[in-house]
């Protein structure tokens, strides 16, 4: 086992606004699908309308992710798409994550 001094690792490059697990699994979705509507988004990850909005919140005050607010029929639909800052966003993070846990394998 390595000590830690040796490990030349940092977290630095990793993005706060994807460190809780459910905006990574939100922005995972969203950056495999088109347009993610409400329901689907909260189904998917188990989550309440409230926790779901307050990651939503975040995620789209950041400039992650775009809104779009339609009826269908008579009901209203919101649905989801990350955004091409989000896209690169998200995309760096991984890569970011996939770096580190190299490092700590070697």
């Amino acid at each position: 086992m390595k000590k830690v001094e040796e490990v030349k690792a940092s977290v630095a490059g990793l993005s706060k606004l994807y460190g809780h697990r459910m905006r990574l699994g939100l922005m995972g979705i969203l950056i495999v699908n088109d347009w993610v509507d409400f329901v689907t988004l909260r189904d998917a990850l188990k989550l309440t309308d409230g926790s779901l909005a307050g990651h939503i919140k975040a995620l789209t005050k950041a400039g992650q992710i775009e809104v779009e607010k339609r009826f269908v029929g008579d009901k209203p639909r919101t649905s989801y798409r990350a955004t091409p800052d989000g896209r690169a966003a998200f995309e760096r993070h991984l890569s970011e994550l996939e770096d580190f846990l190299k490092i700590m394998e070697n």
